[in-house]
């Protein structure tokens, strides 16, 4: 009995080994397989993922461009070509002499203007035997609302000439035992006490105006410079003319010699030579206007 059980016993012992050596293989095989499942696992919400990426869109729309506000230019509406400069300015050398305007964009198709001249000259005249020594001072302020019927250089511009100080100053005299004309009478100037005076021509104060050209001070072309040429017209009023002499005047003979300033009949000679002036001069009412401008818009 007591052989039998150890019989048992050694046998079993002798067992062991070999459980413990199938246990240990099927370890080893077992973890090959374990970390493959894992990968497996790792990599399948990722594919899904990169599908669901590349799959296109059926929910989203692309939205079309708004297009630009009716009657801006596209340019504008884009802010290309440097469309956004509302304000140009420039030298103008015009009939009204030399100066500078400026000119600001108020829609697509009209800008407002405004601008100054000033011109001065200096020259001797005769006139009926009196000589005159002119000096010309132009000077004017004046603004102009510009309408571009067609969108482009072609432009009517209604307009009014704030400050108009365009006049000429001149010294008169006769010399003395020479002989002048006052609204057609004959007078000679007393030797002793020659004939001299002065004299003024000037406009109204304010002239209404209108031009038409080619050129934008403000281009709608994105260009930053521009060249501006346009004629029109003032009406401006014939010429005033203030003409004030003294001295003596005398018969062509040299008799009867009589104050100039204080003579009734010769006084009403003088304002008749004035308006005889200002006559001759009254087509100046309509003065002409031409001008060329080189500007640059900012």
């Amino acid at each position: 009995m007591e052989a039998s059980e150890n019989f048992v016993r050694e046998r079993k012992l002798k067992q062991v080994p070999a459980v413990l050596a199938a246990l240990t293989l099927g370890l080893i095989l077992a973890r090959p397989i374990a970390a493959q499942d894992a990968t497996s696992q790792q990599q399948e919400p990722a594919a899904q993922s990169q599908q669901q990426s590349s799959a296109p869109s059926t929910t989203t729309e692309e939205q079309p461009a708004t297009p630009p506000p009716a009657g801006e230019p596209q340019a504008a509406a884009e802010g290309g070509k440097g469309g956004a400069g509302r304000v140009g300015a420039g030298f103008r050398l015009s009939s009204l002499g030399f100066g500078g305007e400026a000119a600001v964009r108020l829609t697509h198709s009209t800008n407002f203007r405004g601008g100054f001249n000033f011109f001065s000259y200096s020259r001797g005249y005769s006139n009926n035997g009196i000589q005159y020594n002119g000096d010309l001072r132009w000077a004017s302020v004046d603004a102009h609302f510009d309408w571009f019927p067609f969108a482009h250089a072609f432009h009517l511009s209604p307009g009014l000439m704030v400050y108009n100080d365009n006049h000429v100053n001149a010294s008169a005299n006769v010399a003395g035992g020479q002989t002048f004309t006052l609204n057609g009478t004959q007078y000679l100037s007393e030797a002793s006490n020659p004939v001299t005076g002065t004299a003024k021509l000037y406009f109204n104060k304010v002239a209404p105006t209108i031009m038409i050209g080619f050129g934008n001070l403000v281009p709608r072309n994105g260009k930053h410079f521009s060249f501006n040429i346009e004629g029109g017209v003032a009406f401006e009023g014939s010429p005033k003319i203030n003409l004030n002499l003294t001295g003596a005047a005398c018969a062509p003979d040299g008799a009867n010699c009589q104050n100039v300033a204080t003579n009734s009949a010769i006084q009403n000679n003088v304002v008749g030579e004035q308006n005889k002036i200002s006559n001759d001069l009254s087509p100046f009412k309509y003065y002409p206007l031409l001008s060329m401008t080189i500007g640059y818009r900012f």
